[in-house]
């Protein structure tokens, strides 16, 4: 199990279905075929790190050598928890912050694994209706990678996946900002129905150009049996 690859929006939907409530814990597993503590760790990194604490810790996380000597010391000062001391080095875990202190004393020396800290995730940011349908329409355009449209619009990655969810829940309408009572399509101003009307051919045109490209394999396929 330990050597299975988990991509960032499994580990996500994953923690999210634990923390919604309305599934059981034992249900969530089966489900997704993972163990407890599995879901554990995921929910514990989430809460500490936000997106980033799901990204791949070896790609993820670098460390300076006076970073990992302060986190040591606070550490065995007794003064700090290890959540404490992750949250104020954003170590990756305790695992992590453990190797550390075991090294440290064996009085060898720790070094340093990069120039730092390095994060792959863009901090959230607040958006129009317009900007939104904008994000959502090329999440879904590129394949729901919603870290390289994160990234593109400068939002974060929770904002799309969220947003997406969305819409395919409630349409164009659900991306609005504490709407109570959605807009009627006679209450539309002119841009908006334009808009709308642009994001419905466009992703009419989408569908078409997939079931032309499905009946050509299929009639490569019949051709291939003759």
């Amino acid at each position: 199990m330990s050597n299975i690859y988990y991509s960032i929006d499994f580990k996500y939907e994953v923690v999210m279905a634990y923390k919604g409530g309305g599934y059981s814990l034992s249900k969530i597993c089966s489900k997704y075929q993972i163990q407890k503590n599995t879901v554990y760790r995921w929910n514990e990194k989430f809460e500490l790190f936000g997106m980033e604490g799901l990204a791949d810790t070896k790609i993820r996380k670098q460390y300076s050598k006076e970073l990992k000597e302060a986190a040591v010391r606070d550490y065995l000062s007794g003064e700090y928890s290890q959540n404490e001391v992750l949250r104020k080095y954003e170590i990756a875990s305790m695992g992590v912050l453990g190797r550390w202190i075991k090294k440290y004393n064996s009085h060898s020396e720790l070094k340093d694994t990069g120039k730092g800290r390095s994060s792959t995730m863009t901090k959230g940011r607040k958006t129009t209706w317009e900007e939104r349908i904008e994000i959502v329409q090329d999440a879904l355009t590129n394949g729901k990678n919603y870290q390289e449209t994160a990234g593109k619009h400068q939002v974060s990655y929770q904002q799309v996946y969220q947003w997406v969810r969305k819409y395919e829940a409630g349409g164009w309408d659900a991306l609005k900002d504490g709407r109570g009572r959605s807009k009627s399509k006679e209450e539309l101003t002119s841009e908006e129905k334009m808009k709308l009307e642009i994001l419905r051919i466009e992703k009419e045109n989408e569908r078409l150009r997939a079931e032309n490209a499905f009946l050509k394999k299929l009639d490569e396929i019949e051709r291939r049996r003759k």
